[in-house]
């Protein structure tokens, strides 16, 4: 019944000769959720005009929708030629194929540094002939450093998607296994990597038959990557498995030993920490990562946290010259912006990934860094970084995303968890103005969610193209509304 009305409302408001508030009035009334706070701004860019507002200066939690500042404050801060570097220094040269004295790893936060790469880094130090360090091998990176945002869920800590951002990153600081169901009765198998410098303790069950009225998961977290798997798993299918860490340092001088190790090189002495690096070193291996453009890249279309909050460390970094904190990147972000002509008045940044749960945001403020994306020679080349719906990233398979009339035509970042679907972008389509749209979500029920017809994103993202079309597209629109 919805449906049909909803269509026929759509047929009626489209044949009209001029459009209004009230067209939007009308949709939205019925395809607006009705226990969610709602956020939307559209705006004409061809044109330079208004399209629609509703609650525009409400603030709201941006979730993902966050990274947008964070891309824009990296750009103006750190410049496309930044990049992460993993340097390898040493007092005295390598002679008769030996260090006589310690070895120091510098570590920079480099979010995509993997085990791979660091094998590499010690390849070039046995090309050069070394094969022993009569000496220590040092750990060089942040001491005592803030690891994760406030207002980070709790139990989101265990997840890789909420891995910890510190110097020392590998592999994403994450572990991936699978839980496997046994043959002969309920319990359980665990695999992952035997050579990972973690322990993981298990005793899950399945729930093969899925007749147990709870069946949950529960991870616990314990000091020095120690885990315990706990709980039931309905189903019989194998269940992949991605941990974060707790302790990135350890884990990366356990990581260092081994790989020093396999690339047989001797280490006389121990692989220990350090917060600082001494004078008087000289450079004999190093590594970089890719460039900022594309590491923004990567964030923007597989919305990677530790990339974000990495590059706000960086941006606290630059701006203060002390190491980089949530606390100082943030800050300087907001300065950052603020300077750009952001009006960030009453906001709270509180991160970079938009993972706290403390971040506020209203829909104008990021319509405002989506302006800045969009005029700004700047940072022009992050919207060819901005997912693409049916096409690209996180808008590859949303649902009501992969066909017409959004397919193809919305560029936008994702902002989702628990209680929150926002969209934040543009629609380009040829022969037709270029559109900015926030469309902000939050307080959205799970049950709301599941029985949804589309996200809400979605059927406002059709108004608003049925908006600019022709009145016979437009009918032709609304029964895709009805359909998808």
């Amino acid at each position: 019944m919805k449906k049909l009305t909803l269509a026929l409302l759509v047929s009626f408001f489209t044949s009209s000769p001029a459009f209004s508030d009230e067209y939007f009035s009308n949709i939205l009334s019925l395809i607006k959720p009705p226990h969610s706070h709602t956020s939307i701004i559209a705006t004409n860019l061809t044109q330079g005009t208004s399209i629609y507002e509703e609650n525009a200066d409400i603030l709201q939690l941006p979730a993902s929708t966050q990274k947008l500042l964070t891309a824009v404050a990296a750009t103006a801060a750190l410049g496309d030629q930044f990049h992460y570097k993993t340097e390898i220094f040493s007092h005295f040269p390598i002679r008769n194929g030996k260090i006589k004295g310690d070895v120091f790893i510098k570590f920079s936060g480099d979010p995509t540094l993997t085990s791979l790469e660091l094998r590499e880094l010690f390849k070039q130090l046995t090309d050069q002939g070394l094969f022993q360090i009569e000496g220590d091998l040092y750990l060089v990176g942040e001491n005592n450093e803030e690891l994760q945002a406030p207002g980070w869920v709790w139990d989101d800590l265990g997840i890789c998607f909420a891995a910890p951002v510190s110097s020392f990153i590998i592999n994403k600081n994450c572990v991936h296994g699978q839980l496997k169901p046994t043959l002969a009765n309920n319990t359980s198998q665990l695999q992952f990597p035997s050579y990972l410098p973690v322990i993981i303790d298990n005793s899950a069950i399945f729930d093969k038959s899925s007749t147990l009225e709870f069946c949950n998961l529960s991870l616990q977290r314990l000091p020095n990557n120690h885990f315990n798997l706990t709980g039931c798993h309905s189903g019989n299918r194998p269940l992949k498995l991605a941990i974060a860490i707790t302790e990135p340092a350890l884990f990366a001088k356990d990581t260092v030993a081994q790989i020093a190790k396999s690339s047989k090189i001797k280490v006389t002495g121990k692989v220990l920490l350090k917060g600082t690096l001494p004078q008087n070193h000289s450079l004999i291996a190093s590594h970089q990562s890719k460039e900022l453009p594309e590491l923004l890249n990567t964030m923007l279309v597989k919305s990677d946290n530790l990339i974000a909050d990495s590059l706000l460390k960086q941006i606290g970094h630059k701006q203060y010259n002390r190491p980089g904190t949530f606390s100082n990147g943030s800050k300087a972000m907001v300065q950052i912006l603020t300077e750009e002509g952001v009006d960030l008045t009453h906001a709270r940044v509180v991160d970079g990934s938009g993972l706290s749960r403390y971040n506020l945001l209203s829909a104008r403020q990021l319509s405002q860094v989506l302006m800045l994306i969009y005029t700004d020679p700047r940072f022009k080349s992050l919207m060819e970084s901005l997912p693409v719906a049916g096409v690209s990233g996180t808008l590859k398979y949303k649902p009501s995303f992969t066909s017409a009339p959004l397919r193809k035509y919305v560029w936008a970042k994702t902002g989702s968890m628990q209680g929150v679907d926002n969209l934040a972008g543009f629609i380009k389509k040829p022969k037709t103005d270029d559109t900015l749209f926030v469309i902000l979500e939050n307080g959205q029920s799970p049950i709301e969610k599941e029985q949804q017809l589309a996200p809400f994103s979605a059927l406002f993202l059709q108004t608003l193209m049925d908006h600019t079309a022709a009145p016979t597209q437009l009918n032709a629109t609304a029964q895709s509304v009805t359909a998808n």
